[in-house]
């Protein structure tokens, strides 16, 4: 647990290969499909109905998708985008009837945040909003906007609405966590927003879970469990699926730590 609490900014963006390395081994199999979308990057559009994406290539056999978080059909590898939790790079994997295993990575489109512990003692106080699952993509700021309706800025979490970055101390003066900030105080705002990217401004959304602890010493124990189960599923670091647990990524959690 110790080791875990050395960890200050946990991510689950699949930046750093743990996907990739995971790839490496399973497409080891020798197998004449490759499973493609058309792109890397999958985004939301306006549309209707529900906003699904099929492979260019359709294989007997069964799709399932890493982490939880993304809606895809069993049987087609159909990707309902509309259902599903952008802002996240996913693992699908195909499995023909024989056995064969086939991997793309795939990230749909948007904004999320990085599992942290913000320090405000440290003037570490502002959650930056990533983009596409990089922290070194710029986000497409003009005709974007944030917090579409206000919604999360008149529940108290201030969210700047020309570049989606929320202020963690204005959100504290807001009297969100209470006006004497209650130790273990746990909020969620929904923060919906378009990006004027490729998904012609559509309406996208995430949830954001905002912690409030007077000290490092005051984080409960299912705080640290929540974000080892993160770190132990491969979401941070490593694989280790036997556990046989699976690590949803969001809500991210934004950890105030006050001193």
């Amino acid at each position: 647990m110790r080791l875990a609490k050395t960890i200050i900014g946990l991510t689950f963006l699949f930046l750093n290969g743990a996907l990739l390395s995971c790839s490496k081994d399973s497409t080891s199999q020798k197998s004449d499909y490759i499973l493609t979308y058309g792109d890397s990057i999958i985004y939301l559009q306006p549309v209707i109905d529900d906003y699904i994406v099929h492979p260019l290539e359709h294989r007997p056999g069964t799709y399932e998708g890493f982490p939880e978080g993304i809606e895809i059909d069993e049987n087609t590898g159909a990707i309902n985008v509309s259902d599903s939790e952008t802002g996240l790079r996913y693992r699908i994997t195909h499995t023909s009837p024989e056995g064969r295993k086939t991997e793309t990575l795939v990230v749909l489109s948007g904004i999320t945040f990085t599992d942290k512990f913000y320090f405000l003692s440290q003037n570490d106080s502002i959650a930056f909003p990533v983009y596409n699952a990089d922290p070194a993509r710029n986000l497409p700021l003009p005709g974007s906007v944030f917090d579409e309706g206000e919604v999360a800025n008149s529940g108290g979490c201030s969210v700047r609405t020309s570049n989606g970055q929320i202020n963690l101390a204005e959100t504290i003066r807001n009297g969100v966590f209470g006006d004497v900030p209650e130790n273990d105080k746990r909020e969620t705002f929904e923060i919906k927003y378009r990006l004027n990217d490729r998904s012609d401004k559509a309406v996208n959304k995430l949830k954001v879970l905002l912690y409030y602890y007077e000290t490092m010493d005051d984080v409960p124990e299912d705080v640290w469990e929540t974000l080892n189960e993160r770190e132990e599923e491969g979401v941070f670091l490593r694989s280790s699926a036997a556990l046989g647990r699976v690590a949803r990524p969001r809500p991210p959690c934004v950890i105030i730590i006050a001193n």
